[in-house]
């Protein structure tokens, strides 16, 4: 960690420090950007953590373009919040950092609970994450054995809220590797997002959200549980990351989620997961890079769409496992431009879904718990979309789609109901040799289709 000496505070802190609880009730800590005053369990310094330029090889695993100079270092205020309790945050920090930490025993003490209400905040970092969780409590484990998509993230303890009617924006960088410099591979600082936790973290509240990440956008080492808000998130790499191995969870009970990866990095999802992605209710639209073999969403354990909307585009399709909600994969022989919109039609001509991947792309991935069973037309900046079927689709009470291989027998809806692994995929970027042959499971790959712009009409089967 990086020390950098005395600074001239940019903060106002009102109020009195509270015990941790609900942020709509309680004492509450009010932050306000732009004075100067220390109060209790609230400091200013200047001791970023970030990725020094000109260091050694055995430093960390940073490049050239991760590391950042003192000078620009120094320019910037980290407020440092060391008691449990609520804080709302207001005003505009130009080059600073909220860091949250309770300490190395935070972790196993369920007292240990932040919750930071966003009241019209501004900040800006260009060195690190502009928001970071360090040490608060944990409500979650990481043993994979155990690991489940079903976790209640409800006692955790890095917490933000979105304050009502008001427009929040948060910008910054991230960490490269920092090794300890007495055990190599003992790594002491990573942090990718503008946002970053490395605890479970809560998202809710009825305001918006602009992140804005040179390299990802909203990430959690463990679970990251969305209630509510309007998120916009822009960001170099993924736009949110869970990234604890076969465990994290992200999921997204309400509000607004919309991710555009802006590709800077040369790489991103639009939301990946090291674990799962579930998707109860809200709506999650998502547009991966415009040039990688990166997806709209993706989860190493599965995306489950059990209610709300997702909208995805990328150059790599994850299957969807819809508990209940119907949904579509379309896989376009050409890759698409960004920019235009995608109406998803029923057989009266209504539009069923609207879609404007902000990214080009060639795989769009739809889900809504109001789509029904039957046939559609997709159309792109008003052209119907011509579409070459391979294989079979279907389910019970559904419409085949397409035509059987030659010999073989229509699909007639009998087959064993999928049960609920995820399909093994191709490497990463290659396409399944096998897609457009034989049959699709119920609730497996949906309906996989090369489709190319032309006058024609499209039309084939949404299922679940």
């Amino acid at each position: 960690m990086k020390k950098l000496g005395l600074f001239f505070a940019t903060l106002t802190l009102l109020a009195v420090i509270s015990a941790c609880g609900d942020p709509t009730s309680g004492e509450i800590v009010d932050v306000a950007l732009g004075g100067e005053i220390n109060a209790d369990g609230v400091y200013t310094a200047h001791d970023i953590v970030y990725y020094e330029a000109g260091q050694p090889a055995a430093y960390g695993k940073g490049s050239e373009q991760d590391a950042h100079d003192a000078e620009a270092a120094n320019a910037h205020t980290v407020v440092h919040i060391t008691k449990p309790g609520t804080y709302r945050l207001s005003g505009k920090l130009e080059r600073g950092q909220i860091a949250v930490d309770l300490g190395e025993n935070a972790e196993d003490n369920p007292n240990a609970v932040v919750t930071l209400i966003l009241d019209g905040a501004d900040i800006t970092c260009e060195v690190a994450p502009a928001l970071i969780f360090y040490n608060v409590y944990e409500c979650g484990e990481d043993d994979e054995d155990r690991a489940t998509m079903d976790v209640d993230t409800t006692k955790a303890g890095a917490n933000i809220v979105i304050s009502d009617d008001t427009v929040n924006n948060i910008s910054g960088a991230y960490v490269a590797t920092i090794l300890d410099p007495d055990d190599p591979e003992d790594e002491l600082h990573e942090y990718d997002g503008a946002v970053y936790s490395r605890m479970s973290m809560n998202v809710s509240g009825d305001g918006v959200l602009n992140i804005r990440g040179t390299n990802e956008g909203l990430c959690s080492e463990m679970h990251l549980t969305i209630n509510g808000g309007h998120l916009e998130i822009r960001s170099g790499n993924d736009g949110i990351n869970t990234n604890e191995d076969n465990v994290s969870v992200l999921t997204v009970n309400d509000g607004v989620v919309n991710v555009t990866v802006t590709g800077e990095t040369g790489e991103g999802d639009g939301i990946d997961s090291n674990g799962w992605i579930v998707v109860n209710g809200g709506t999650v639209i998502a547009s991966a890079n415009a040039l990688s073999a990166d997806a709209g969403v993706d989860a190493d354990k599965g995306v489950f769409v059990r209610g709300g909307i997702v909208l995805a585009a990328g150059n790599m399709f994850d299957p969807l496992q819809a508990d209940g909600t119907t949904y579509a994969a379309f896989q376009f022989a050409e890759k698409q431009a960004g920019g235009k919109t995608l109406l998803l039609k029923d057989e009266q001509g209504n539009t069923a879904m609207e879609f404007t991947p902000q990214n080009a792309y060639s795989v769009v991935a739809l889900a809504s718990e109001s789509f029904t069973e039957g046939r559609y037309t997709l159309w792109c900046d008003g052209v119907q979309m011509q579409g070459q079927s391979g294989g079979r689709m279907g389910g019970p009470g559904m419409m085949p789609g397409g035509e059987p291989p030659k010999g073989e027998k229509p699909f007639d809806g009998k087959e064993p109901p999928f049960d609920g692994k995820r399909p093994e995929m191709p490497p990463r970027g290659e396409r399944d040799p096998n897609m457009g042959k034989g049959d699709f499971a119920p609730g497996e790959l949906t309906a996989e289709f090369v489709l190319k712009s032309g006058a024609n009409l499209f039309t084939n089967v949404i299922h679940s």
